[in-house]
């Protein structure tokens, strides 16, 4: 039995899907959406941070193109929510948190950015007012304040004023960039944001991954040059671990498949290094994060050897593993990869989505008992959300102009 094929299995999804969105409805406050904790109440001193309140916007658009009643509303409020709470008037661009008192964190990161992106895309396609305009906005500071046409990449983080930037060049918020300037070329029609997108994973995939034996570095000097040891101190950082994260080998391997279809449909032939990277980084995540110390489990990192760093268990990487598996198997057929996509989603049903006070479980430690080693709470429904939808879409376009344009359930 093949799950990605099985019609009762896709049901299965569509009811995840809405207890997902049903239990992040929850973090709505006054300046945007909430960090929330396990049992599903907003944790104040957190306030609203700008990558999730961004995340709720595209998750509840999502919601709305489903046809889920209260998603648009939702969404309405979000884009309210950046447009006054979050965005500096002064300066441009949106504050990384806020509270009930204004700004909390002052900085303008590109991987909180790269989602307003993102969410106005997502809101655009779901025709939400207000959403192509903060699309458009988005784009802007994107190509002024982030990317570099020299570098084909971006920029990692400013101060407040745009007037200091960081030294520090990370690839998880180019991945983000990604994910937003695909979303971008198919709801503007503009293939130069699939051209950025295209440069960016192309220098990921096929340099950086590639001479590492496909463990791809995250941390990088102003200059491109990689750091391996960075963090090596503090090596479970929530956004910066140290060593390789076996997480984004999945997530850059379905982006590589998304930037890959997308030429496709567009009549261009696809590189040749796509395919095989994506590839590669599958095997690699399975071979080296899966059950490699004994229990099931995908741990969180690993050396430039291949050997655990951090052996907790975070719910987001078995849900980029399950989209990815789907995202490959899209392309290749391939027995294994579904059978390994039937596996994730029984250890997820097992340890991971929590029957008692809703959603998941989002950190596990190696024994796969409820750990907050890294991240305490339940602050994030998309990695799960988009894990219940994309084996439902195609690869291009992007999720949410999929939805707009009638694709779920076609392929």
């Amino acid at each position: 039995m093949n799950w990605l094929t099985n019609a009762a299995h896709t049901r299965w999804l569509e009811s995840e899907t809405d207890a997902l969105l049903d239990f992040a409805s929850g973090s709505l406050v006054e300046e945007g959406f909430a960090y929330l904790s396990t049992e599903g109440v907003p944790v104040p001193s957190q306030g609203s941070h700008l990558w999730l309140t961004c995340r709720m916007i595209h998750c509840f658009s999502l919601g709305a193109l489903l046809g889920r009643p209260g998603s648009a509303t939702m969404v309405d409020h979000g884009l309210r929510s950046l447009a006054s709470h979050f965005h500096d008037d002064e300066n441009g661009g949106w504050y990384a948190q806020v509270g009930p008192d204004g700004p909390m964190d002052d900085t303008k990161p590109a991987y909180a950015h790269a989602f307003v992106i993102l969410a106005g895309a997502s809101a655009a396609s779901a025709g939400r007012p207000g959403g192509k305009e903060l699309l458009e906005q988005a784009l802007t500071v994107s190509l002024q304040r982030f990317w570099r046409e020299d570098e084909g990449m971006v920029v990692e983080s400013w101060d407040r004023t745009f007037s200091e930037l960081e030294d520090y060049r990370g690839v998880n918020a180019n991945m983000h960039t990604v994910e937003a300037y695909l979303a971008a070329a198919d709801v503007t029609g503009d293939d130069a944001w699939l051209d950025r997108a295209t440069r960016i994973t192309r220098r990921v995939v096929d340099d950086f991954a590639r001479k590492q034996s496909w463990r791809i570095p995250e941390h990088f000097d102003s200059d491109w040059q990689p750091l391996l040891d960075y963090n090596m101190d503090s090596p479970s950082d929530p956004f910066r671990p140290a060593g390789a994260t076996i997480g984004h080998w999945f997530e850059w391997s379905r982006l590589v498949l998304h930037v890959r279809a997308a030429w496709a449909v567009r009549g261009v032939a696809a590189e040749d290094w796509m395919l095989e990277g994506a590839q590669a980084l599958f095997d690699l995540g399975v071979a080296e994060g899966w059950d490699v110390d004994g229990a099931d489990g995908f741990v969180y990192t690993v050396d430039f050897e291949g050997k655990p760093l951090v052996r907790e268990r975070m719910h987001w990487v078995v849900t980029e593993a399950l989209a990815s598996a789907a995202a490959l198997y899209r392309v290749t057929g391939d027995a294994n990869i579904a059978a390994w996509y039937q596996l994730w989603w029984e250890y997820a049903a097992v340890h991971l989505i929590d029957t008692q006070h809703g959603s998941w479980v989002h950190e596990l430690g190696a024994d796969n008992e409820p750990s907050a080693t890294v991240w305490a709470g339940k602050p994030d429904a998309y990695h799960a959300v988009q894990a219940t939808l994309i084996p439902r879409l195609p690869l291009a376009p992007v999720l949410a102009p999929a939805l707009a344009q009638g694709m779920l359930d076609t392929h």
